[in-house]
């Protein structure tokens, strides 16, 4: 049960939410162990205005916020009575009554008092502040006293009235409270209290600065979501990755094969041209999706090559809808193809998608035009996996599975390739989570995970066995900022390369 708030600028609550930062600066010292909510107070209780307090690129978090706090008070006038006239009547003064939403409680792990002017630069740099508020603080209180805060959210928000301007306040009543829903969990918030402690630098000051970028965008642009939550994993900002919501805009990927297998025999489906266009829109989806340049101009119709892809290399496909596959389609496609674009089709990738296994007379044409043919099914595993693993789908590969005829097993070959591979990186990575829960270190800078280590762990369980040059490699791959499942510190020679765990692959 807790039955007291602190009381912090609004933004700095915003940014333990978000694991941006793990300590605050209360005006007093704080006994670790005590256990509070967390109280929204506005921007007059900073020592400096706003754009001198918070450093650039938490700034427009910080006035999003803030501006966010200020839309709850609502201004009641009171009503007046008097025996006077106007002239004479007494004008009371507006009354503000103000509620404030608690969103999460903590506890306070350790309270470090600084004071040495020389170590500021850093702590702005691993924290929202500037080194002039920082400054400020030093020169009127003599001391900053820095709390580190373990944050857990609460189930839902709690709505109080604003009654104090004390650094503690009491509840309206008192609050029973879990530690269930940490913002960090043990291992990431041990190894972010060590960082700040020793005051070690921050590694990526440039991917925060681009964050911070992409948090203001997608406010606006949902789509920035994902990234925005990847790279607070990548930071160390985030525990673990989010559970990935449905998007409701990709719901398509799962209609692939229904819209292909549609029988033009059935009652249901009255227009049947409209049900072949219907299946070539969404080849065309698809093939997009996978990361092919469409060439719009090709939208099949009477007569027309259903579609043509530019890039990465050229394409031409025939979309069949229905129970089967018709015989003539080889040829049809053959004759489009050369018709439309004679000087790139005899060397072009050739792909007829549609349901059913082709027939022999099907078959033999198309190895004879050098035409490779999938069914729909096999599209929407494609697509499925690009979308649970974005980036995951080589389209220079998969060229390399769509052989003449029927080539459904030929591509399930290459999905199976695909997740083997993703599969021995996720291997490779629990390796190194291991290696560093058994070495019981609390700090990345300092984890000593060698590749010779890794790879011995890794094969201990596992077969085949790798040998140091494979693991070296993976441990790159791995450590890239484009990918941030690990961390890498570069030591003389890549021998003495160390590499630190950052958040799981999860395989779908």
């Amino acid at each position: 049960m807790i039955n007291t708030a602190l009381r912090l600028p609004a933004p700095e609550i915003e940014a333990l939410l978000q694991g941006r930062i793990i300590a605050v600066m209360p005006n007093k010292f704080i006994i670790p162990g005590r256990e509070f909510a967390l109280y929204p107070a506005d921007a007059s209780i900073n020592l400096l205005p706003l754009e001198q307090y918070y450093r650039s690129n938490f700034l427009p978090i910080a006035q999003s916020t803030f501006a966010q706090l200020n839309s709850q008070g609502v201004l009641i006038q009171p009503q007046q009575m008097s025996l006077l006239t106007d002239e004479e009547q007494l004008k009371l003064p507006l009354l503000a009554y103000e509620t404030v939403l608690l969103k999460a409680w903590a506890k306070c792990e350790l309270c470090q008092i600084i004071n040495n002017a020389e170590t500021l630069a850093t702590l702005s740099q691993l924290t929202i502040w500037t080194i002039e508020a920082l400054k400020e603080i030093l020169k009127q209180r003599q001391n900053i006293f820095l709390a580190y805060l373990r944050v857990y959210q609460l189930p839902k928000s709690i709505e109080v009235p604003i009654k104090s301007n004390s650094q503690f306040l009491a509840l309206p009543q008192p609050l029973n409270v879990s530690e269930t829903k940490p913002v960090l969990n043990d291992r990431t918030f041990a190894q972010r209290k060590h960082q700040l402690e020793k005051l070690e630098p921050p590694l990526h000051l440039e991917l925060e600065e681009l964050q911070s970028a992409i948090a203001s965008l997608s406010i606006s642009q949902p789509a920035a979501k994902q990234l925005d939550d990847d790279m607070k994993v990548f930071l160390g900002w985030s525990s673990e990755k989010l559970i990935k919501q449905p998007d409701p805009d990709l719901a398509w990927i799962n209609n692939i094969a229904a819209l292909g297998n549609r029988s033009k025999q059935e009652d249901e489906w009255k227009n049947n041209y409209q049900a072949g266009t219907d299946f070539e829109n969404i080849v065309r989806d698809s093939l997009e999706f996978l990361g092919f340049t469409i060439d719009y101009a090709h939208k099949g119709g009477a007569g027309g090559l259903d579609l043509f892809c530019s890039k990465p290399y050229p394409l031409f496909g025939e979309c069949k809808a229905g129970k089967k596959i018709p015989n003539p389609t080889a040829v049809q496609l053959l004759n489009l193809g050369t018709l439309r674009r004679s000087d790139l089709f005899n060397q072009a990738t050739k792909l007829i998608i549609g349901p059913g296994q082709a027939t022999t007379q099907l078959q033999d044409a198309a190895k004879v035009h050098n035409m490779a043919i999938i069914n729909p099914e096999t599209l929407e595993k494609l697509v499925k996996l690009q979308n649970n693993h974005r980036n995951s789908i080589d389209l220079f590969k998969l060229k390399e599975y769509l052989k003449a005829g029927q080539s459904d097993e030929e591509v399930e070959k290459y999905i199976d390739q695909v997740y083997k591979e993703m599969s021995l990186r996720s291997q490779i990575i629990t390796a190194v989570k291991e290696l560093s829960e058994q070495d019981n270190e609390t700090s990345k800078a300092t984890h000593h995970s060698f590749i010779t280590e890794i790879r011995a762990h890794y094969n201990a369980t596992h077969n085949p066995r790798l040998n140091d040059e494979v693991v070296r490699d993976l441990l790159i791959e791995l450590s890239s900022p484009l990918t941030g499942y690990l961390g890498r510190i570069k030591g003389s020679d890549w021998k003495s390369d160390r590499f630190y765990f950052l958040r799981n692959l999860l395989i779908n």
